[in-house]
């Protein structure tokens, strides 16, 4: 398998999130002619109608590659130059799954086995596919997560924990809004305590941030609005509780404060010879919860293009990805 021409075929074959069947499919046929050829297993589980995981066992499977099989919308297709690959999933996740599939044929060529590739739906909402797996571990002792970290093994990565705030009030003519109440000034207040909070710093993932992200409300520029919300996203670097109680308090009557979902924060192992980063986005390694083994966090790309209209990974560390996660594996098994 090229490396390239893998990904770019990748690429080519939408799969954002909910639409992953004809991916999945084509990585499974990848994965069985490699156990044909080599001796393994492949197996489609499904998550839901015509969505599922894929994973090929060669051996017993001390040391699992995984990634995920979908993108974010809109779906581009691929086109390359000197230096990069283009399209939606270059880095977000593609290129991760071909230099996956090429690192396992350099590994089976060697005779190295031992080994298994996870390949799961979801991530890029609710991480369907890597809850599913977490409750069907397969002996597994190691998990090499990819996402875009360039290459450099992640010592942690941020946790997410977003809230739905909600304020009412009520409507009347905005000629006297003394016989009102408004509920955008209610959320608008109750945000404003909230930026106040103190946010905490962890030492290795750094400062805990606060994105406010979507704000709705009122009916029209004459009423006294009677509803307003906002949803929020903290990207969290340990406990968090203390913020919990903190949004509570800060919140108070003025609106309500829904908590809609937490992710942890993560402290990931190191490998000796590689080199180190923090990312500050979330991954599936939580929604697994321990059943595959001791999370690594590794990918080729930046995840500052991933989501965007210019999406791309460099060719040098697609080349390099196989190379980094064979040598992972092989480590590890030792």
């Amino acid at each position: 398998m090229d490396v390239f021409s893998l990904t770019r075929s990748l690429i080519d074959i939408e799969s954002i999130t909910g639409n992953e069947e004809r991916v999945g499919d084509h990585v499974a046929s990848l994965l069985s002619d490699l156990a044909c050829r080599f001796g393994g297993r492949v197996e489609k589980i499904e998550i839901e109608p015509r969505r599922h995981n894929v994973l090929a066992i060669f051996g017993e499977p001390v040391v699992t590659l995984s990634t995920h099989l979908d993108t974010v919308p809109p779906f581009f297709p691929a086109r390359e130059d000197d230096e990069f690959i283009w399209g939606r999933g270059a880095c977000d996740v593609k290129g991760i799954i071909a230099a996956m599939l090429c690192a396992a044929e350099g590994l089976l060529v060697e005779g190295v086995r031992n080994f298994a590739l996870l390949f799961v739906v979801g991530e890029e909402k609710n991480s369907a596919g890597a809850y599913a797996a977490g409750l069907d571990p397969r002996g597994s002792k190691f998990i090499i997560n990819g996402e875009p970290t360039g290459n450099k093994l992640a010592l942690g990565s941020k946790g997410a924990l977003r809230y739905e705030l909600k304020a009412t009030g009520r409507m009347a003519h905005s000629a006297y809004p003394e016989l009102g109440e408004s509920a955008i000034e209610k959320l608008l207040d109750a945000l404003a305590r909230i930026r106040a909070i103190e946010l905490p710093v962890d030492a290795v993932l750094g400062p805990c941030t606060l994105n406010i992200g979507l704000l709705s409300g009122g009916r029209a520029p004459n009423v006294i609005p009677d509803a307003a919300e906002a949803a929020l996203m903290f990207r969290l670097v340990g406990d968090p509780d203390p913020l919990r109680q903190a949004v509570a308090q800060a919140a108070g009557t003025l609106a309500q404060a829904n908590e809609i979902l937490c992710i942890p924060a993560l402290h990931l192992g190191a490998l000796d010879g590689f080199e180190t980063t923090v990312v500050a986005y979330t991954t599936d390694i939580p929604a697994f919860g321990g059943a595959w083994g001791q999370p690594f966090l590794l990918g080729p790309g930046t995840i500052h293009v991933a989501h965007t209209s210019e999406e791309r990974v460099p060719k040098a560390q697609l080349v390099e990805a196989v190379s980094i996660y064979g040598a992972m594996v092989k480590r590890l098994l030792a």
